[in-house]
């Protein structure tokens, strides 16, 4: 059977917008902030045979791409076993095991087949992160956790919808080994109930079309994605690329992680070997399996973001099982980094792997870094226990074609920092600054973005503060000629002191009281290509502005305001006066 292009065209738009559908109900209904404004979460559709990726939202965190890939995969092939109960119709199921096709323990994932004629057309999965996974510490993040136990609960593949109907027995388990329970209900429905809208949405299209024909039609698109990533594949010349990137510590051992990647291409198809990478670490910056090979996948996905999302588009990438190193997690070694951070920097090395062989594809490393902060106390006003959770935006790397961009979302995913007045109306914290990291853009021919700096004050009560961030030891790398980014900074401010964690960016159970203070700069973006070659006019107007001063203009751009080097033109004249004055 042969599918005319404008009916797959249409079929393809209808199972996007199918998965679109999924993301809103998801975000609008959800309770949680982290979900409702940051859209940490993910919705797709999966192959009912292995698994595999059909389609997945365009607002949903790219790092998930592999990674419900390879938990749907796991789950079709437990029950297949018997190792997990036969579905029936109106079942979801609730996993968040990080060894069975996860990230971390707080990305909750459920699933749930669709039937059509009484047969397994296809699975529909999300993921979701909940504040709150139990554990030692609020919020999940353990920075110096050595199990995963210690880093809150963790469910194998359970029915929690059985038939529609909400499993109490089990739902009563997991709100007896979290906090805040009573607030989790919210996000739970809201997440079956995105589930339900793309069920509704999917029997739409199958309705119209036929289940025959919508099947060949998924055929075909994985066929032609993997066609197009092979076509984009062959503009990388063969050959063997390099990098090592830089986990600043695992949290409980005060070294850096290094991150060996070899890519070998040859004609249409891509290599990664991690051989050489750090061995698995103490603490909770081990990577599991499904994390990292989402993490090559999200790279590429950056590289090549016209390929349609869809399985066939990972065919051409191969990637070695990384065995005895930290980027393939075995139980028990704790993993709450892995998904926010470990991704990121596994994303990184692929684009400095890569960077000089697509030097008009391929950009300086991003801060690469979700900036995990959480925050868990009781609330003496409201009478009610609360768990704040932080992430924030940096500065994306210098390219070929223009400037990075200034806090941006992070390397793994769309999602953005919830509005400062949502957390002041949900938590007793009040937010002293909120700008820009001005400076943290690293020099270049194109500069890279600038990170955020925010400082967040406790107004009432008591709390504990945790924080699992990274690049807080290295900087983002420049790339051909450019300079690295700033650094991750964290100082805690209080009784009159200001205390720097031990590991830079990563600390638990920082007691906290009313008036102390916690202030964070996130990293800048790298810079792309010599800084000295970089338009004079473009660095006075940086001064201008306040990003840069005029010594680190100097210093950085080999630029001095007021001397004979600069262009004589009025505009140059015009930007070179008003940074002198300000």
């Amino acid at each position: 059977m042969t599918i005319d292009p404008i009916t797959l065209t249409v079929i393809q738009s209808g199972l996007q917008q199918v998965c679109d559908e999924m993301d809103l109900t998801f975000s609008r209904a959800a309770f949680s902030p982290v979900i409702a404004e940051a859209n940490d979460r993910s919705d797709g559709i999966y192959s009912a045979v292995d698994g595999s990726l059909i389609s997945q939202g365009a607002t949903g965190l790219p790092v998930f791409v592999g990674t419900m890939q390879y938990s749907t995969r796991t789950l079709i092939e437990m029950i297949r076993d018997g190792k997990a109960r036969a579905p029936k119709p109106g079942d979801i199921y609730i996993v968040n095991d990080p060894y069975l096709g996860g990230t971390h323990l707080m990305d909750v994932r459920f699933a749930m087949p669709v039937y059509r004629r009484g047969e397994i057309f296809c699975w529909l999965s999300n993921t979701g992160h909940w504040p709150d996974t139990g554990g030692a510490v609020p919020g999940g993040f353990s920075a110096s956790a050595t199990a995963v136990e210690q880093e809150g609960l963790r469910l194998p593949p359970v029915k929690l919808f059985k038939e529609g109907k909400l499993d109490d027995e089990i739902y009563a388990i997991i709100c007896s080994n979290i906090r805040v329970a009573d607030q989790r209900i919210g996000d739970v429905k809201a997440q079956a109930a995105a589930l339900l809208v793309g069920e509704q949405r999917l029997n739409r299209i199958l309705d119209r079309y036929g289940d025959h024909v919508v099947k060949e039609a998924i055929s075909e698109l994985r066929t032609r994605a993997a066609e197009q990533m092979r076509a984009n594949i062959k503009l990388i010349p063969n050959g063997t690329y390099t990098s090592v990137a830089y986990v600043d510590s695992d949290g409980v051992v005060n070294e850096p992680l290094e991150i060996r990647l070899k890519i070998t291409a040859t004609d249409d198809e891509l290599e990664f070997d991690f051989t050489g990478s750090s061995k698995p670490c103490m603490g909770p910056m081990n990577s599991v399996l499904a994390t990292t090979l989402s993490s090559v996948y999200l790279a590429m996905r950056h590289i090549f973001p016209d390929v349609p999302i869809s399985a066939g588009a990972f065919e051409p990438l191969k990637v070695i099982r990384p065995e005895g190193t930290f980027l393939d997690a075995q139980y028990p070694r704790p993993v709450s980094g892995c998904a926010a951070e470990v991704s990121q920097r596994i994303a990184e090395a692929v684009f400095s792997a890569l960077v000089e062989a697509l030097p008009d594809r391929v950009t300086a490393a991003p801060a690469g870094s979700s900036g995990n902060f959480a925050l868990g106390g009781h609330d003496p006003l409201r009478e009610r226990g609360y768990v704040m959770y932080q992430i924030s935006g940096g500065g994306y790397g210098g390219n070929a074609d223009h400037d990075g961009l200034a806090n941006g979302c992070s390397t793994i995913g769309i999602s953005k920092a919830p509005p400062v007045e949502i957390m002041e109306q949900q938590f007793p914290v009040l937010y002293r600054r909120y700008a820009l990291r001005e400076g943290s853009g690293g020099a270049g021919l194109h500069r890279g973005g600038f990170g955020l700096d925010y400082e967040v004050e406790l107004l009432r009560g008591e709390a504990t503060a945790s924080f699992v961030m990274d690049h807080g030891r290295f900087g983002p790398p420049g790339a051909l000629g450019g300079r690295d980014g700033k650094p991750n900074s964290v100082e805690i401010r209080k009784g009159g002191q200001t205390i720097v964690p031990e590991h830079l960016s990563k600390a638990q159970d920082i007691p906290l009281r009313a008036g102390d203070r916690v202030r964070v700069g996130t990293p800048g973006g790298g810079g792309y290509g010599d800084p000295y070659k970089r338009d004079p006019a473009l660095v006075a107007e940086d001064v201008r502005l306040g990003r840069y001063t005029q010594d680190e203009a100097r210093s950085y751009f080999g630029v001095a305001l007021g001397q004979d080097n600069w262009p004589d033109d009025d505009e140059t004249n015009r930007l070179r006066l008003a940074a002198s004055k300000g």
